[in-house]
């Protein structure tokens, strides 16, 4: 339920943008402000999610991630401004920031056994909760108006807040004889993460799997456009591109649980890429199918990052680090790349410089790749 509700408030607002930009008055500008402000609050969450862990706890913290997420996602919807509706999507995208940094590690503790299918799990759910809000957005505003459309996934998040109450009130009642506390050493240790070569490869080949992911949803339909064909076309492009990931997200956790080193994958993966950018680059209508799968298979290296921060670590704690380590400067790097792409194509007005840029991130990530996929633990890499 918590992984649900991770993308609902960026890819149920992406829609509707620019139906609230003409009853809001904000112009287009704003809407490149609110692109950016996903990876940004993301890549702040992750730098305090450890902060909050240590002082809160792994429960607790994600407790207050569903809270804020519900808060900022019904509140938005509600705003009379345009600088309130950045404060409280802000806000929601925080919350949804924290969720992202604090599940693998709550899967760790209580799943340590199960890591691979668990892992599959909750990015499943992820990138449901990335498609099915893009899905439903315009017709449930056609038929009830934006605010409802927007408003309405607030519900998630609040019902995510219910079994955490119930698994923290089972803590409370079992405290002294519950074995899954963190032990406070290894809590101590996380500030040592930013030494771990580990910890850098794993930023990095998350960081260019994000950056090349969100310019393709940002900058595919222009380039389809550009190609002549419809906006409806690209919108179905982008579809298609986000649930390849679904298919991604059930397959690639269970394929690394089973490798020592699943670098050979990852090869895999930057091929599929480079053939969708070249297919897009040469030819993009002469097999867009094609191209856009490829492309929908390149971010495989998502959900094996996120599962790779849980087989790379030896406690809950260590997951914690990597994870807000990972995600933090994954994040932080992935806000430049929809910009970059696109100020390369206004500079170059086409087409190969920011395909050219999207190629060499992926050298980038095959580079953190290299590293991250080393059967190596964190805790022996930090000090």
């Amino acid at each position: 339920m918590s992984a649900l509700t991770l993308r609902v408030a960026v890819t149920a607002f992406t829609p509707l943008a620019a139906q609230i930009g003409d009853s809001m008055g904000y112009s287009t500008a704003v809407v490149g402000v609110f692109g950016m402000l996903p990876t940004a609050m993301f890549a702040l969450a992750g730098l305090l999610t450890p902060l909050l862990t240590r002082r809160l706890g792994l429960e607790r913290t994600v407790l207050l991630a569903m809270v804020m997420t519900g808060v900022g996602t019904l509140i938005r919807a509600i705003v009379p401004a345009t600088w309130e509706l950045l404060a409280f999507s802000a806000l929601a995208l925080t919350g949804m920031g924290i969720g992202n940094v604090v599940i693998p590690p709550l899967v760790k503790r209580y799943f340590s056994d199960r890591l691979a299918l668990l892992s599959s799990l909750y990015i499943v759910m992820v990138q449901l909760g990335t498609v099915v809000p893009a899905l439903v957005a315009v017709p449930v505003a056609e038929a009830h108006g934006w605010r409802i459309s927007l408003g309405l996934w607030a519900i998630l998040a609040f019902a995510a807040v219910l079994p955490w109450l119930g698994v923290l009130r089972i803590r409370r009642d079992h405290a002294r004889a519950d074995s899954t506390e963190l032990p406070p050493e290894p809590l101590e240790a996380t500030g040592k993460v930013w030494r771990s070569p580990l910890a850098w490869g794993m930023a990095l080949m998350f960081g260019m799997t994000s950056l090349i992911t969100y310019s393709m949803f940002t900058w595919m339909p222009t380039i389809f456009s550009d190609a002549g064909a419809s906006a409806s076309f690209g919108g179905s492009m982008v579809g298609i591109f986000a649930l390849i990931g679904l298919v991604a997200a059930l397959s690639a956790p269970i394929v690394v649980g089973k490798m020592r080193n699943p670098f050979p994958v990852v090869i895999g993966c930057a091929i599929s890429f480079f053939a969708g950018f070249a297919g897009l680059l040469v030819a993009p209508m002469a097999a867009p199918l094609v191209w856009v799968v490829l492309l929908g298979l390149g971010p495989s290296t998502f959900p094996m990052a996120l599962t790779l921060i849980n087989l790379r670590t030896r406690t809950s704690a260590g997951s914690a680090a990597l994870s807000g380590f990972t995600q933090g400067v994954g994040y932080s790097v992935a806000c430049l790349g929809p910009l970059a792409f696109g100020v390369l194509h206004s500079v170059t007005h086409g087409w190969l410089a920011p395909f050219a840029f999207l190629s060499a991130a992926v050298l980038v990530l095959l580079g953190g790749a290299w590293i991250a996929c080393k059967p190596s633990m964190l805790e022996d890499t930090w000090h």
